[in-house]
């Protein structure tokens, strides 16, 4: 028997209407194209302070947070070409005392270029109980995640001061806080260093700055 004439050879006759192997269905493609659509949409209205009608929490964000990553830019960001460079920042404080964690957050953009909406996210190493009162321009991604929108900065601007009161599943010694950018309204962000921050904070009541 040669190559050819073996089932699923290169020569082996195809069947009236199968499918090529490894083809995907017209539906699953239009899903996966309405999701990320969704995806897209999501991001863009918590960056922007819109309120999107969701309540509750949403399943785990995954290792990008469920949004955009800060690096993505659109089409309407795009000048010839170049994508306009701004520099968000996050500075603050985070607490933990008897099994509650405050957050203060304050934003800014150094600019050049303005940002129509950043979205930051705060990720803690411990879960936070159900039922937590947030914001209204942020959202709980998943059991440790919380995502939250800056609303529009001007160029060498302020922009929205954040501040998170949130009980903690059981009263841990200490709780770990990773802060970083998962969107900046379609412009780049070329210095991490002021709005990627990893703090540690024991459970004494001090606020442990970043």
């Amino acid at each position: 028997m040669n190559r050819s004439s073996r089932v699923g050879g290169a020569g082996a006759p195809r069947r009236a209407g199968a499918r090529p192997v490894g083809a995907r269905p017209a539906r699953a493609r239009g899903t996966l194209a309405t999701v990320s659509v969704a995806v897209l949409v999501a991001a863009t209205l918590i960056a922007t302070g819109t309120p999107s009608g969701a309540t509750g929490t949403v399943g785990d964000a995954g290792p990008e947070g469920g949004v955009v990553p800060a690096s993505a830019a659109p089409a309407s960001a795009v000048a010839g070409g170049a994508v306009a460079e701004a520099d968000v920042s996050y500075h603050g404080h985070v607490s933990l005392w008897n099994g509650r964690v405050g957050v203060w957050l304050a934003t800014a953009n150094h600019g050049p270029a303005p940002v129509s909406g950043a979205t930051v996210r705060l990720r803690f190493s411990v879960a936070l109980a159900p039922g937590a009162t947030l914001p209204p321009s942020c959202l709980r991604t998943g059991p440790s995640m919380v995502v939250c929108g800056t609303g529009s900065m001007r160029a060498a601007g302020t922009g929205v001061q954040l501040a998170l009161d949130v009980a903690t599943v059981g009263i841990p010694a200490e709780v770990g806080l990773a802060i970083d950018t998962v969107w900046s309204g379609g412009t780049s962000d070329r210095n991490l260093a002021n709005n990627t921050h990893r703090v540690l904070a024991l459970a004494t009541g001090d606020p442990y700055t970043f």
